[in-house]
C-alpha cells in the first residue's frame, strides 16, 4: 500500500508562486512514474506534468514554461514549482504516483490540495 500526502496549496495572487510537495510513503518495492494533475468542479482530472524515474519530464501546454517539477528520489518526494500563476490555474491538485507492489505496478492518488489565484 502506498500513501500520498500532499502540501504547499494555498492562495496566492496572480503573478505568484507556489510550491506544491508530495511524499510518498508505505510499502513498496520502487516508485515510478510520479505527476501532478489537476481536476475542477464537475470536469475530469487533466495532466500537468509528469517526471519518470530517470529524469525524463513532460508538461501539459498551458503550463510550460511556468511550472517545474522534479523528484527528491531518496526520499520519494516529487515538487512542483508553480510561477507567473494565472487564475485559471485555480484547482485541486492531485499527486500521483505508480509504484510496483509484489510484482504488481498500480497506480495511486493523493487527496488533493487546493491551489487558489485571485485576480
Amino acid at each position: 500500500q502506498v500513501q500520498l500526502v500532499e502540501s504547499g496549496g494555498g492562495l496566492v495572487q496572480t503573478g505568484g508562486s507556489l510550491r506544491l510537495s508530495c511524499a510518498a510513503s508505505g510499502s513498496f518495492d520502487s516508485i515510478g512514474v510520479m505527476g501532478w494533475y489537476h481536476q475542477a468542479p464537475g470536469k475530469q482530472r487533466e495532466l500537468v506534468a509528469t517526471i519518470t524515474s530517470t529524469g525524463m519530464t513532460k508538461y501539459a501546454d498551458s503550463v510550460k514554461g511556468r511550472f517545474t517539477i522534479s523528484r527528491d528520489y531518496a526520499k520519494n518526494l516529487v515538487y512542483l514549482q508553480m510561477n507567473s500563476l494565472k487564475p485559471e490555474d485555480t484547482d485541486v491538485y492531485y499527486c500521483h504516483a505508480m509504484a510496483r507492489v509484489l510484482a504488481r505496478v498500480l497506480g495511486y492518488w493523493g487527496q488533493g490540495t487546493q491551489v487558489t489565484v485571485s485576480s
